[in-house]
């Protein structure tokens, strides 16, 4: 039987129109195109300079896009799209007082009609958008220490806006950038990041010594400062850690942490 887990921070921004699909997929990192009746699709939006803004999964009834993502973004982000859609026939609207976003993972998907696998990692589990309240068997904090074990970012803490490189984040690994599609903003900074091999410092899972670590607490090792802590639950956080000092001891306020790469990341940097 699947846990589920009501996600009361999340919201739904909507995309209807004819050119609906043609107007994210110019915009965003993931093809568009690819989303559908129970497919979902990760993606985000960059600046001009390649920088995480924001992510979402995108579902789609076959009539509309509808964005998944953090409740508190959705205003900004209604007003930038709305300043891209120039003479596209498109209509975007906050819909999050018409649906409850749900995570479900350990079994079968749950019966309604927008359930999606969540695309990063089959064990993930799904995404569900339902106009109805849900029976839940599991909590917000449950979900939080589920996808922090499998190294998923949920938005800030963990992903920096105008910081952020998709790369650094995982965005390659778990399917949030299509390499073969067109151009959208921020493309030529993440494809030569990948090209070069940039990437010195990755997000992923620490066990931590003591809970309560606030997200933001700089994490060091050998009294150099090599990372950040971002979202915890209980012992287990997510942080962005230089590669170099993976297999240092490692200290945040005091307390040790050990580094958890997950066994999808790929290492970009010697260790």
């Amino acid at each position: 039987m699947s846990k589920i887990a009501h996600l009361p921070r999340r919201g739904v921004l909507e995309l209807s129109g004819a050119d609906r699909v043609a107007f994210l997929n110019g915009l965003v990192s993931n093809d568009v195109l690819k989303a559908g009746p129970g497919r979902a699709v990760w993606a985000a939006l960059l600046t001009p300079q390649g920088k995480y803004l924001v992510d979402f999964f995108i579902l789609s009834d076959g009539e509309r896009l509808l964005l998944d993502m953090p409740r508190a973004e959705i205003p900004a982000l209604a007003q930038k799209l709305r300043r891209y859609k120039l003479r596209a026939e498109i209509e975007i609207k906050d819909v999050s007082e018409h649906f409850r976003i749900y995570a479900a993972w350990g079994g079968t998907p749950p019966h309604i009609p927008l359930t999606a696998a969540d695309p990063r990692l089959p064990e993930a589990g799904y995404r569900c958008l339902s106009e109805t309240d849900m029976p839940c068997n599991a909590t917000e904090q449950d979900y939080a220490a589920h996808r922090i074990a499998l190294g998923l970012p949920d938005g800030p803490p963990d992903l920096e806006p105008d910081k952020t490189l998709l790369l650094e984040a995982g965005f390659d690994e778990l399917g949030g950038v299509d390499w073969k599609k067109g151009c959208y903003m921020g493309q030529e900074l993440t494809a030569r990041t990948k090209h070069r091999g940039l990437i010195k410092r990755r997000l992923m899972p620490v066990k931590l010594e003591r809970p309560g670590i606030p997200a933001g607490t700089p994490i060091l090792a050998d009294g150099n400062d090599v990372g950040t802590l971002r979202s915890s639950e209980n012992l287990q956080g997510l942080a962005t850690l230089r590669l170099d000092a993976l297999e240092k001891p490692l200290s945040a306020d005091g307390s040790h942490l050990t580094a958890c790469p997950p066994v999808w990341l790929k290492r970009t940097a010697p260790p």
